[in-house]
């Protein structure tokens, strides 16, 4: 295997984006609510349109902007729809979601199509083209590292100062109305890092891929310990041995392992994002299968 200075970079980038999509994603995971970061990585997408034609650039902080105003947008209209038409929570939320997305589109086709907001790298991503800056200037840390870094200090931060807030919104609300704790403002400020982390990790892992990083570490996290803080340090940990190891892997083995097995002639790397997500999976599997297993143990059985 031959490494060079832009597979350094590449894991680099995909280790902070991983990191990063985890800190909201554990809060999500806890309040049953992971598929809203499924939702506003798609809702994001008319936010994203709108900083566009508002900047007349591909700016990042335009992007950001219009990205969380949208995502905040997504959780509102659905909030709107489950109580005020009785309509089913998931449902509402598959109703704004989808929505917004579809505007996204047609504004993009409408009135953006001339510059380079490509919807299959919203839908996919393109983590090995993020680091493009490297071959083309010559050196330097790319924009997507940089990028990565910010999201995932913006969200540390997020979650220290608001460690207090964000676990009683999580586990009761009602009793956070009591104690003034803010869950309403807490929830959407949540919600806003979520748009925010989305946005950050479209040009690496994709909308799509995007819902994987954020929630199956913190699940796989919640299958070993109870203690939120622990959960917490261990997603992170586990995201980074995810975003290691899949990268690793799709240099070679995944793509030459899975198109032999199909008789294809074998493809060498394949997308690092989809390897990732595909190591996650199996971590996932594997940590519940192994508690299954421990559990089914006469010795780990209590006494009666």
């Amino acid at each position: 295997m031959n490494w060079n200075i832009i597979d350094t970079w590449l894991l680099v980038t995909a280790s902070l984006i991983a990191m990063a999509c985890v800190l909201p994603g554990v809060f999500l995971l806890l309040s049953r609510q992971s598929m809203v970061a499924h939702g506003i990585a798609h809702a994001v997408l008319p936010g994203i349109v709108i900083g566009h034609l508002v900047s007349g650039g591909v700016e990042t902080p335009a992007l950001l902007t219009g990205a969380i105003i949208a995502g905040i947008l997504c959780t509102v209209f659905t909030r709107f729809l489950h109580r005020f038409s009785g309509v089913e929570e998931g449902a509402a939320l598959g109703i704004s979601f989808t929505t917004l997305f579809a505007i996204g589109l047609i504004m993009q086709r409408l009135l953006a199509d001339h510059v380079h907001i490509e919807p299959s790298h919203v839908l996919f991503g393109n983590l090995e083209t993020a680091i493009f800056q490297v071959i083309l200037e010559g050196g330097g840390v790319p924009d997507a590292a940089w990028r990565g870094l910010f999201a995932l200090a913006i969200n540390l931060v997020f979650v220290g100062f608001f460690f207090k807030e964000l676990t009683i919104t999580t586990f009761d609300a009602a009793h956070g109305d009591t104690v003034g704790a803010r869950p309403r403002l807490t929830y959407y400020l949540l919600m806003a890092m979520t748009a925010l982390t989305c946005v950050i990790a479209f040009e690496a892992v994709g909308s799509i891929l995007v819902v994987a990083m954020m929630i199956v570490p913190p699940a796989i996290a919640s299958l070993l310990t109870k203690k939120l803080k622990t959960l917490v340090a261990l997603s992170l940990l586990i995201a980074l041995f995810c975003a290691v190891t899949g990268y690793l892997l799709s240099l070679g083995f995944l793509g030459d392992t899975i198109s032999g097995a199909m008789g294809f002639p074998k493809v060498g790397s394949t997308n690092a994002a989809g390897g990732i997500s595909v190591v996650c999976g199996i971590v996932f599997v594997a940590t519940l299968i192994t508690k299954k297993l421990a559990n089914r143990n006469p010795r780990n059985r209590p006494i009666r």
